[in-house]
């Protein structure tokens, strides 16, 4: 077994994304979480990056952990397991829920076509039928 030490030295929230399940937890100022892989081969378990958003001007700091091999899980200093969503502020919860509603509404009026999507899909929606950009989450 692999643990990985995160810790927020920031003043505003740090927010661990679990990769690539795409799982939040939030982290208060000076709490530290551990990140664990069962993973036991040569390569490194996990990869990390921190990002930079929209969310900065908030406050909020982000950090992905991608697991590279093996299961994994996220413990606090006790060693309680914690959730996807822990600690996330309410707000924020309210925020993505109500663009999800919106994204399921945009699908309602104008669903994927019986086989398939075609190209005019995506050109009917504004996206770029080459833009091979990341999802980008709420």
């Amino acid at each position: 077994m692999v643990i990985m030490e995160v810790h927020n030295d920031s003043a505003g929230w740090l927010v661990l994304w679990l990769e690539p399940l795409g799982e939040d937890r939030w982290l208060k100022p000076d709490e530290t979480f551990h990140v664990r892989s069962d993973y036991d081969g040569d390569d490194a378990p996990f990869t990390v990056d921190r990002f930079e958003n929209d969310d900065r001007a908030a406050g909020i700091a982000n950090i992905a952990v991608w697991v590279n091999e093996g299961d994994s899980q996220v413990t606090d200093s006790s060693g309680t397991r914690l959730e996807c969503g822990h600690q996330r502020p309410e707000e924020v919860t309210r925020k993505w829920n109500a663009l999800l509603q919106q994204m399921r509404g945009d699908m309602a009026s104008n669903p994927i076509p019986e086989g398939g999507p075609r190209r005019s899909f995506y050109v009917d929606r504004g996206h770029s039928v080459t833009d091979r950009s990341p999802i980008r989450r709420p």
